[in-house]
């Protein structure tokens, strides 16, 4: 009898951590690596949050929680909902896990039964399809090409929804893309969901705060109130707030799902770290005068990017309204040979060639679920973007 579950099979280990720890390792071992894998503000995290976690330290908050969540916590949320959404939930509609990550995954084992569907805009955050498929759900991904702004249209939605279909899950603004949904655009997947009472969506708000220029956020149940008891508005403390580490997430629904979301979270790792939940708290309560900085700071970075990979031949980079990726498309370079001597067949082939020859590491597309493209993070700084742009442009002018 086997030791490792079957389950473990269906699923893949996370390929924008790969990329991080692969590049890590060349570090190591004396190489000049640019990482430009990792999801992660270079950003610190800001001072009053920090003190936020010393003084609940200091003031022996050290013990544990409830399950989902402080009720102060889950207050400020609450708070953060209503002012910053338009949502009324109450704090027994509050969930707070370890990281947004953990969130998401406690709301699908919570719902899926083998069969349901969930569907997915591609491209696609790395580990929807494989949580949904350690839910004995099935992933239904929906391409979204560059010609449509990398955004799912009311008409593939439309044509994606099964009888089976339990779940949409919506990323704006979008890891890997950037991309991210107008109220417009928005209206138009809402318009489809409510003609599908039996369709649920997950609206993972993660990038919220980081959108550039005069884009303006929305999230499903903020357009369309007819949502609101079908829609977990999933967000987090990781991206805006620079505190990737602490690992606080946390939503807002109706609450029998949130409930038996808590049911998931008891059995298995319990509540959240209380120092973090004290630094959350922090976040949430505390001022924002730091995030237009580093906002302007980001889209500084973005439009730098954009411009320095549109300027390289075989390369095409649409520029995303919000988050702090890029994806260009790298068709160009597809059929040609790498200083290796390796013909380039695969988006895969390209980021490995790139990491080996230039000492660039990026993410390939497929990883997303959308081919021939790889994923810049520009979460790092002007000067580091400007040597790997320019590494990138070498590589691709020595291809043959």
């Amino acid at each position: 009898m086997p030791l490792i579950a079957s389950r473990l099979s269906r699923i893949k280990p996370s390929q924008t951590l790969a990329v991080s720890a692969k590049a890590r390792d060349l570090k190591a071992a004396g190489r000049d690596v640019i990482g430009l894998g990792a999801g992660e503000p270079d950003f610190d995290t800001p001072d009053p949050i920090k003190d936020g976690a010393i003084e609940a330290i200091r003031g022996g908050a050290t013990k544990y929680t409830n399950v989902d969540g402080t009720p102060e916590l889950k207050a400020a949320i609450a708070a953060k909902f209503g002012r910053d959404n338009g949502l009324d939930y109450a704090p027994e509609q509050i969930t707070v896990g370890t990281g947004g990550k953990q969130v998401l995954y406690n709301a699908l084992m919570a719902t899926l039964d083998p069969g349901d569907e969930v569907i997915i805009p591609a491209p696609y955050w790395v580990s929807y399809p494989d949580m949904v498929l350690l839910a004995d759900g099935t992933p239904v991904p929906v391409d979204c090409p560059a010609d449509s702004g990398f955004l799912l249209t009311p008409e593939a939605l439309e044509a994606a929804i099964t009888p089976k279909t339990k779940w949409l899950i919506l990323n704006s603004p979008s890891n890997p893309t950037g991309a991210a949904y107008d109220r417009d655009a928005m209206k138009g997947l809402t318009d489809v969901l409510m003609r599908h009472s039996h369709v649920h969506v997950m609206s993972d708000d993660m990038y919220e705060k980081l959108v550039y220029g005069n884009f303006t956020f929305v999230t499903p149940a903020q357009v369309e109130p007819g949502l609101y008891d079908r829609t977990l508005t999933v967000n987090g403390v990781s991206k805006a707030y620079a505190m990737t580490g602490w690992r606080i997430g946390f939503a807002g629904g109706p609450e029998p799902l949130i409930k038996a979301m808590a049911k998931v979270q008891g059995q298995s790792t319990s509540n959240p770290s209380s120092v973090s939940q004290a630094a959350a708290l922090a976040a949430l309560t505390g001022p924002e005068d730091y995030l237009p900085e580093r906002n302007a700071a980001f889209m500084a970075r973005r439009d730098m990017v954009v411009e320095a990979l549109n300027a390289v031949p075989g390369l095409t980079c649409r520029r995303p309204d919000g988050a702090f990726y890029v994806f260009p498309s790298c068709a160009g370079a597809i059929g040609k040979t790498g200083p290796s001597g390796r013909v380039i067949e695969t988006d895969g082939d390209f980021v490995t060639e790139l990491l080996e020859a230039e000492g660039v590491a990026v993410v390939q597309g497929a990883a997303f679920g959308l081919s021939p493209y790889f994923r810049i993070s520009y979460a790092t700084s002007m000067e580091a973007l400007k040597e790997a742009c320019a590494r990138i442009a070498r590589f691709c002018a020595a291809l043959k």
